[in-house]
């Protein structure tokens, strides 16, 4: 049986909804919960046919070269988050919503920020153009090799646009 509990919190004139629940992880950056469709505000995630290439081998001898392979880096994003979900009750904290009418939330397991978690480990870059708070996040991630970051990918927004 889910639960699913709707609080309304009043803060300088916004109305900010939480919605705590099970989640149905739709894709990297949307989740549902119930009949609540939630966009995790400030990150992008790669699509769900969207393929990016991986480091296969990387000849560093005098030649210095790198072959690389195609994997569903959307598919690879949504099971991320899933399996950091795995099943468990998530918070989402919503004030707005956008131009589909899916609430921007952030949301939280415990007291992990998933927004965050999934920029710093690599599964999706921030939305600079909604959002400048996970750009550190970000370049932690493209510092470290993490995620989208181990080989080479195009930003979600640039492959929709072209796709």
């Amino acid at each position: 049986m889910r639960t699913i509990i709707i609080i309304f919190v009043l803060t300088t004139n916004i109305l900010a909804e939480e919605i705590i629940g099970i989640p149905r992880v739709v894709d990297g950056d949307t989740v549902h919960i119930n009949n609540f469709k939630f966009r995790l505000e400030g990150i992008d995630a790669p699509e769900m046919r969207q393929t990016c290439k991986k480091e296969k081998l990387k000849i560093s001898s005098v030649i210095g070269y790198t072959f690389y392979e195609d994997y569903y880096c959307g598919k690879a994003s949504k099971e991320s988050l899933d399996g950091k979900i795995n099943g468990s009750k998530i918070k989402c904290v919503s004030s707005s919503k956008d131009r589909y009418e899916r609430y921007l939330a952030t949301c939280f397991k415990d007291d992990v920020n998933l927004n965050q978690w999934m920029v710093r480990n690599g599964h999706a870059v921030a939305y600079k153009r909604y959002s400048k708070e996970y750009i550190p996040d970000e370049d932690f991630a493209r510092e470290n090799k993490l995620g989208l970051w181990q080989g080479k990918f195009l930003r979600p927004e640039k492959w929709r646009k072209l796709n």
